[in-house]
């Protein structure tokens, strides 16, 4: 049975206040057929990933719009060049970050990563790492990826994850390559399913973008 938006509005609201590490006390949600929207405010990056992927979680959400802006605690701020060594100190303590190919820039506290990697968990990894530096409001993931993803490969990590997740059928995705750009199509049952889907495409090695036209059937 479809659920209302007044409903969705209900199980997003109690999706976020049951999430510990989201403080959704300055959190607003508004829903209009399906379509979520997330504004207000929190004290960190991470916290605002958080906040999304928890509305993400809802049965019945078909879309997110994140405007939630980070409000940093009113201690001072860090300079952006203290930001910025603190960023390049993480990436050097993570062995999955390759540090010598990732170029780092910060100007009012939102960090700008450029550079190329091998894979794009790494891109990834570097992004999370630099969102959970004090100071920082905002990460701009500009990394390349330098290897071309085949249609097969994607396809085969795709049916693999859905089967490691409650065998699930992966059947109906389907799944083209152009460039380092992935268009994923097709029907499945849930919203997760969805994000399972696209979470496995990225997770291959050499995509750059990925294209979600995946139906919820």
């Amino acid at each position: 049975m479809k659920k209302s938006d007044g409903q969705l509005q209900d199980d997003v609201m109690a999706e976020l206040a049951w999430e510990p590490s989201v403080d959704h006390a300055d959190i607003g949600v508004s829903v209009v057929d399906g379509v979520v929207t997330l504004n207000g405010f929190v004290k960190s990056y991470p916290e605002k990933l958080a906040a999304e992927r928890a509305a993400k979680r809802v049965a019945g959400v078909r879309a997110i719009a994140e405007e939630i802006k980070v409000r940093l605690p009113s201690e001072p701020k860090s300079a952006d060049h203290e930001i910025a060594k603190r960023i390049l100190d993480m990436f050097s303590w993570n062995v999955l970050i390759p540090e010598d190919g990732i170029k780092v820039k910060v100007e009012h506290g939102w960090v700008t990563l450029t550079g190329k990697v091998e894979w794009h968990y790494q891109s990834n990894e570097a992004r999370k790492a630099a969102g959970r530096v004090t100071g920082v409001i905002g990460v701009n993931n500009l990394i390349e990826v330098k290897q071309l993803p085949v249609a097969a490969d994607v396809k085969d990590r795709i049916m693999a994850a859905f089967k490691r997740q409650a065998d699930l059928d992966a059947a109906s995705v389907t799944v083209t390559t152009v460039g380092g750009k992935v268009k994923l199509g097709g029907k499945v049952k849930a919203w997760n399913e969805r994000s399972i889907a696209e979470r496995a495409a990225w997770a291959a090695p050499g995509v750059t973008a990925v294209e979600d036209h995946i139906v919820v059937a």
